[in-house]
């Protein structure tokens, strides 16, 4: 080891020492109330002097914060004002602006929903970015381009609210209309925001039926918070999503196929199925869907040109083996010598030219 190595570690340490507390200080000034120099010292545990000079770095790094001297002095992040550039490497802002893209190719983009929003931060969020990244940041946007796609627009309000609700475990009330259409009013203690194909559930504790509901965001209506408090409660299932799963899923057939074919290749042939994918060994993938019937699994396998098992259940096992048999009545002869012959996009007979050129 060099003679150097145990002070440069001290140093080293010493930097990120001073990073933590920067960072701490930032997120309590960013709550928006005004702290007395004692108050953020006791809540840092730090000296006043620390508290000074971390104040100080604060504004080095452009981050507006006020000082009022004397009795009944305090430090106040301001409002209102220019912020720094955000702190993103390259790869960072890339993975915003596309984010943000994506987000507002959703729903209808009415007035204050999430969609909207996005595509109102998409077209601003390049002048808070360093002088360096807005190049590239216009370059990406200028060259994007995103397809609608059909979803419900939810209100970036309402997230909002439920997200400050659930970290106060504030309990609420909403009306609410179901699938059917009946309108009702809910009482719940809400736990978790859900996103599952292009749409915003709420998983939350009803009250009333005094048992666990998922609610979409979209059929919500006169969002208030009760300002009662719960005592959180443990999740239904391992996870919200797989609560959210069950319930989508709860008159459909679960399907297991064992496929000879890598997961993003299974992936693409499923991609309009909700399917659960895990890679095997020798490059094979095990699918898990959730099926109204065999017939859906017949696209997705076609494209695929790829042996698979299916593993679960019997009874679509016998469906597929007796629809076989069907297609070889229908093309009697003898099998072809070779691999199955595909048009030029790659899906058998297609006869269409590949898309990327």
């Amino acid at each position: 080891m060099r003679p150097e190595s145990g002070r440069e570690f001290c140093e080293t340490a010493a930097v990120a020492d001073v990073m933590q507390r920067v960072l701490a200080l930032l997120a309590v000034l960013q709550s928006g109330r005004s702290f007395s120099g004692a108050e953020l010292a006791a809540r840092l545990d730090v000296p006043p002097r620390t508290l000074r000079r971390d104040i100080g770095r604060l504004r080095g790094y452009g981050y507006p914060v006020e000082t009022r001297p004397g009795p009944g002095g305090h430090y106040r992040l301001a409002a209102g004002r220019a912020m720094p550039p955000l702190v993103l490497d390259d790869d960072e802002a890339v993975a915003t602006l596309l984010g943000l893209a994506a987000l507002g190719s959703t729903g209808s983009a009415s007035e204050g929903s999430i969609d909207e929003a996005a595509v109102r931060a998409y077209g601003k969020v390049d002048q808070y970015l360093p002088k360096r990244l807005r190049p590239r940041a216009a370059a990406l946007r200028a060259s994007l381009e995103t397809a609608p796609t059909p979803a419900p627009s939810t209100s970036a309000e309402t997230v909002s609210r439920l997200a400050e609700a659930i970290a106060q475990e504030h309990t609420v009330t909403f009306g609410y209309v179901g699938a059917a259409g009946e309108a009702t009013t809910r009482l719940v203690e809400p736990h978790r925001h859900l996103h599952l194909h292009q749409r915003w559930y709420l998983l939350g504790w009803d009250v009333d039926k005094r048992d666990w509901r998922v609610f979409r965001l979209d059929r919500l209506a006169g969002l208030r918070v009760t300002g009662r408090t719960f005592s959180p409660r443990p999740l239904p299932a391992g996870t919200g999503i797989d609560r959210l799963r069950a319930g989508i899923n709860r008159h459909r057939r679960r399907v297991v196929l064992t496929v000879d074919a890598p997961v993003p290749a299974v992936a693409d042939a499923f991609h309009r199925q909700d399917v659960v994918l895990s890679a095997l060994a020798g490059g094979a993938t095990r699918a898990e869907l959730a099926l109204d019937s065999w017939q859906w699994l017949l696209p997705g396998l076609g494209f695929l040109d790829a042996g698979f098992t299916v593993e679960e259940p019997e009874d679509f096992r016998t469906a597929l083996r007796n629809f076989a048999a069907r297609l070889g009545r229908a093309a009697p002869g003898p099998p072809p010598d070779g691999p199955e012959q595909h048009g030029p996009g790659g899906a058998p007979g297609t006869g269409t030219a590949d898309p990327d050129g």
